[in-house]
């Protein structure tokens, strides 16, 4: 599947053609910009499995108004779009439509790597098809894979498909990222057409991910030599993304070994990274991001006036009714999503001028977030509501306004 099923849709070209508008007739989103005229945002994305085919429809939409991005956040499906973005050339190039290709691409079924019987069981989900005689028929299959492997599937395809992507952008190593992102154009502070040159000396990404062994929340890469020695490895930011996309059950859990300062009791690196007093285990066991915090939103917040915005494009439709907890699975499901968002809703319920800066794209309203077998009409469904939702979004935003209410 080309590109070109996306991006010749007649709504897209539409949504296109209201995105130059906005770029033609200059409409402020930051205060920083380019000698090129773009201005500059960070964002935050959300995770949400298969919906973050969404994300791109946002993304390229941003970019068509001539937004490019600075800091990056994300968990789980969010981490991944995260990584991309910031593997593709410097943070003044257009990425979504590369990163589009690359998707567009991909048997998303493909990273269901867990046989052909996990696979059927999958799909029956997906599909609604006779699941609960799937369940009994395979369940000592299922109780082995869940029991002993802690997850259906072991990851490793998803693992390998991000390093290679990543890899085919120049990006195999921690160190190759942090060049790559302090590659910048020369950004100035545009306030009334006075423009005062701003020095930063790098961008910025936070993949968020889940450590189960020390119950902590983990900021990657600013907390990656708590798991790898530097010295000894230089991790490939695609385990980053590997560790918060864990979804729990469904991938088994990423693990890492041989931790650096293992067998150290109240070890000052972990007090000051994670607040851990303990013994640093030898080995460590990450789930999915979105179990603490899956939209992190808060992760470049500074108090004051701020230069640029943190834009949001949220995947889910959160906290909109009540969770029916009467049925065991309601019960279940509400438990997890309090779990899951209370965090960060946290912060924006203490935070509320954070709601002129988030896109609610609802794709969890009409698709399956666990849809890996996802059909072709789908992927474009979810790239115009991603595309629909962001284009809608930015001829509404009011950047002076937003700005006398932080005031």
């Amino acid at each position: 599947m080309k590109t070109d099923y996306f991006l010749k849709d007649p709504e897209i070209q539409a949504i296109i053609q209201r995105a130059n508008n906005l770029k033609k007739n200059k409409k402020k989103f930051s205060n920083i910009v380019d000698g090129n005229g773009h201005q500059y945002v960070d964002l935050v994305q959300e995770g949400g499995g298969v919906l973050g085919i969404a994300l791109i429809g946002y993304t390229y939409v941003l970019e068509q108004t001539g937004i490019r991005f600075f800091n990056l956040a994300g968990a789980s499906a969010g981490a991944i779009n995260t990584l991309l973005m910031a593997s593709v050339e410097d943070i003044s190039k257009e990425k979504s439509k590369k990163i589009l290709a690359v998707l567009s691409e991909q048997n998303l079924f493909d990273f269901v790597d867990g046989g052909k019987k996990i696979k059927k069981i999958i799909k029956r989900y997906t599909d609604d098809k006779s699941l609960i005689s799937s369940l009994i028929y395979n369940f000592f299959l299922l109780k082995r894979k869940i029991v002993d492997n802690m997850g259906l599937n072991p990851g490793l395809a998803f693992e390998n498909w991000m390093r290679e992507k990543i890899g085919e952008n120049g990006i195999s190593s921690l160190t190759g990222l942090n060049k790559r992102l302090a590659v910048l154009p020369e950004l100035f502070y545009n306030v009334n057409g006075q423009k005062t040159k701003q020095n930063y000396s790098s961008a910025k990404i936070a993949v968020i991910a889940t450590d189960a062994t020390t119950k902590t929340k983990v900021e990657f890469p600013q907390m990656a030599n708590l798991y790898w020695d530097p010295s000894k490895k230089d991790v490939n930011p695609a385990c980053f993304v590997r560790a918060s996309m864990s979804i729990p059950f469904f991938f088994e859990p990423f693990t890492v070994s041989d931790i650096p300062a293992k067998g150290e009791h109240d070890n000052p690196m972990w007090d000051d990274l994670a607040g851990y007093h303990g013994t640093v285990p030898d080995e460590i066991k990450f789930v999915d991001g979105g179990l603490l915090s899956n939209f992190p939103i808060n992760i470049f917040h500074l108090d004051g006036l701020p230069k640029k915005p943190t834009f949001g494009a949220m995947l889910s439709a959160h906290r909109e009714q009540a969770a029916d907890t009467k049925s065991f699975g309601g019960f279940i499901g509400g438990m997890f999503d309090a779990i899951r968002q209370q965090f960060d809703f946290d912060f924006l319920f203490k935070h509320p001028d954070y709601q002129y800066l988030i896109c609610k794209i609802d794709a969890n309203k009409s698709y399956n977030w666990l849809d890996f077998d996802i059909s072709d009409e789908n992927k474009l469904g979810l790239f115009k509501l991603g595309a629909t939702r962001a284009i809608d979004f930015l001829e509404k935003f009011d950047w002076e306004n937003y700005q006398e209410i932080r005031k």
